[in-house]
């Protein structure tokens, strides 16, 4: 057995149905399409969305809420991973490169450090932004922050 003689299996694979080919395949006149409208018509597509003149769901839907187009969006940082890091690949400095190399925040992405978990390591943490809990648990063990 090889490629050239492979088959599907008997009964598996069925043609297609072949419209417009006259009125004794039961499928000719109208071809399937019905009585004018522009469902009949060659070249008819319908919008996105668009359900036949009833109200579309999109607008029955009622809006709600708002988003600042001037909000700051921060990457949050725990301490319990600032805690991960500085155990695992030992450092005393963690940036914003570290924590990009790492793979925790984007390039353009804005830091702030959040206040879960413990610290026990002192550091020196640059970042744009700190909660009060975390500022105040990297102080305690002795390290300290630096606002990009």
């Amino acid at each position: 057995m090889n490629l050239s003689n492979l088959k599907p299996a008997k009964g598996s694979i069925k043609s297609k149905k072949r419209i417009g080919r006259g009125t004794g395949s039961g499928r000719g006149g109208t071809s399937t399409r019905g009585h004018k409208g522009a469902q009949s018509r060659s070249g008819h597509t319908s919008k996105v969305g668009f359900e036949g003149g009833q109200m579309p769901l999109q607008r029955r839907v009622p809006k709600f809420g708002f988003k600042n187009p001037n909000r700051i969006e921060y990457v949050g940082i725990n301490l319990d991973v600032l805690q991960g890091l500085v155990e695992k690949f030992e450092l005393s400095i963690i940036d914003f490169e570290t924590l990009k190399s790492h793979g925790l925040v984007s390039k353009n992405d804005l830091v702030k450090i959040l206040g879960r978990g413990e610290l026990t390591s002192k550091i020196e943490v640059k970042a744009h932004a700190f909660s009060a809990t975390a500022q105040q648990a990297i102080e305690a063990v002795g390290g300290s922050i630096v606002k990009l």
